[in-house]
């Protein structure tokens, strides 16, 4: 398979995805948002590195090359509220325990359905378990339809499965081969079927939202499908420690086998590994980058407050 260009299933929950309608509005596509992420991804990282210092924005204008008003209205496009506004959120999500938020545990997931106004869709989650040795098959005999698509975060890699959503990822620019290779390394077995068209239609339902919820599917060994789970306990605009899902998991000590597990999360945002940080409150480690992860943390936290 050449690499890319740019260019026993149950109804286990219902989980919501954050509002994020108001800045997604037309005429800002979702090409143009994907264009602006990525001329913001140094001034995000650079956020992400130092918004407990809340830089300037003469500071963060200069980690991406723009004059601060240039910087403000670039951001502001992007983001629907000014850097500053964003990196105050980012400090309330930090700070929003679970019980402040006020949501439900996943235990009361099914009996409240998390409907609301302020929500953009529901999102249902199937659950595809895998015995052991399914696992080690890496995918055989499944059918995989991928592509690309444009996403408020950069370029997006979409994997759909005949079920539902089995892999988000996301690249920025000139590193579409790597993610790529590194989602095909997930299911190496599956035969894979480029289809931009159905990449596309996902992506509008996800970040614009759709008549129905939409479907994700959750394969690979049930321990990694504990940890996913729990990751869904996590409300938006909140963050919990890597410990906190070790617990919700089953097994509270197991830290190096929940680290990886929220590593190998093949359904970037959606399964919400992005709201996992560091006790202390750093934003460590995010498989596509900390730019992104601060960048859809902020947007979060912006769409929690303005539901608040």
């Amino acid at each position: 398979m050449r690499p890319p260009k740019s260019q026993g299933m149950s109804l286990d929950l219902i989980h919501s995805a954050p509002d994020m309608a108001p800045a997604l509005a037309e005429p800002y596509s979702l090409q143009t948002r994907a264009q602006d992420y990525a001329r913001m991804t140094s001034a995000l990282g650079f956020l992400a590195d130092h918004w407990k210092e809340r830089p300037s924005l003469d500071e963060a204008a200069e980690a991406v090359g723009l004059s601060p008003f240039h910087f403000q209205r670039l951001f502001t496009r992007w983001a629907g509220v000014s850097p500053k506004t964003f990196m105050a959120s980012i400090a309330h999500a930090e700070a929003r325990t679970l019980l402040e938020a006020g949501q439900p545990v996943l235990e009361t997931a099914l009996d409240t359905g998390l409907s609301g106004p302020s929500r953009l869709h529901d999102l249902f989650i199937a659950q595809e378990a895998v015995t052991p040795g399914e696992a080690r098959r890496r995918g055989e005999g499944l059918t995989l339809k991928w592509g690309w698509a444009p996403t408020p975060f950069g370029n997006g890699l979409f994997v759909l499965a005949p079920r539902g959503l089995a892999g988000l990822a996301f690249a920025d620019e000139g590193a579409e081969e790597a993610t790529y290779a590194d989602m095909h390394a997930r299911f190496p077995a599956a035969d894979w079927r480029r289809d931009d068209g159905a990449a596309l239609a996902m992506a509008n339902h996800v970040f614009l939202g759709g008549e129905s919820p939409v479907p994700v599917v959750l394969i690979g060994p049930p321990f990694h499908v504990q940890v996913w789970k729990a990751l869904l306990r996590i409300p938006t605009g909140a963050t919990a420690s890597y410990a906190d899902v070790a617990a919700w998991a089953g097994n509270p000590k197991a830290y190096q086998a929940t680290g990886a597990a929220i590593g190998a999360n093949p359904v970037s945002f959606l399964i919400p590994c992005h709201r996992a940080i560091a006790r202390d409150g750093r934003l460590t480690g995010y498989h596509w980058g900390l730019a992104r992860k601060a960048a859809m943390l902020g947007m979060e936290a912006v769409a929690a407050d303005r539901a608040a």
